[in-house]
């Protein structure tokens, strides 16, 4: 994956001080707030903010990375729109590979593991709708969705045949495609359009449009942008907080690779 390097020095040396700062101050909180950093780093928000449209810039795809990055660490350790962002959550002190593997859904699941998958952290059918919406944006590596261009049946056939010149069927594992081939870089809803056109790139995509019961809400969101955006940035800021780390739990990396 591509990085803007001078961005990304920028965001991680801010996050940096103002964290310890927070924490040299004692500033812990048993809660997430938007207000966190108010006090200890005013100018968080809006250096963070620059950097990251800076890097988006350099780098479409960074946009589709931020929001993986985000929905992996709350699943595991439980831009198109905008919403309220709340601060204050503190990293592991451990990573688990097999929690991993276990808790993020996989792109090669049905409708109904997909369903128990989002159930099992408290979210509804529709929330899990609106959360894969957020493959508007991104790209995939030919391995995982081979299968699917050369087996499945309910996709467009010549959206499978443009796809298959890029992804052979042997080698070129790590050959990439937009998750969204109408707007890969637009955070919209075209990419529920592209799912009742049977061209959803990936197994556990199609899923949701594919005589379901979420067929319906892939309909809805679909004739209705406004109505995505909103629950997509409500779910964001429910999934943001899934038994968050605050206060004295948890800890503030000073390498966000690892634990201190």
């Amino acid at each position: 994956m591509a990085h803007s390097y001078s961005s990304s020095a920028i965001l991680t040396t801010t996050i940096k001080f103002c964290l310890l700062f927070s924490l040299l101050l004692g500033m812990v909180s048993a809660q997430l707030s938007p207000t966190f950093y108010a006090t200890s780093c005013p100018n968080a928000l809006s250096t963070i903010n620059s950097a990251v449209n800076s890097a988006v810039s350099s780098e479409k795809r960074m946009g589709a990375s931020l929001l993986r990055l985000h929905f992996h660490d709350c699943f595991v350790n439980a831009s198109g729109t905008n919403w309220t962002v709340q601060l204050g959550r503190r990293d592991s002190t451990t990573a688990s590979l097999s929690a991993a593997n276990s808790n993020i859904p996989a792109p090669t699941l049905n409708l109904s593991g997909l369903l128990s998958a989002f159930s099992n952290k408290g979210f509804t059918a529709k929330e899990l709708v609106a959360l894969s919406g957020s493959h508007t944006i991104g790209q995939a590596r030919c391995t995982v969705f081979r299968t699917r261009i050369y087996n499945e049946t309910n996709i467009d056939s010549s959206f499978a045949t443009s796809l298959k010149s890029n992804c052979p069927s042997t080698g070129g594992d790590n050959n990439l495609a937009p998750l969204d081939l109408t707007s890969p870089t637009s955070f919209d809803n075209a990419y529920f359009k592209n799912l009742i056109s049977n061209k959803g790139l990936l197994h556990s995509d199609q899923q949701l449009f594919n005589g379901g019961s979420t067929d319906s809400q892939v309909n809805a969101y679909s004739s209705n942008s406004a109505s995505f955006l909103t629950d997509f940035a409500n779910a964001m800021v429910k999934m943001g907080n899934l038994s968050p780390l605050t206060g004295t739990s948890g800890q503030i990396r000073t390498n966000c690779r690892k634990a201190n």
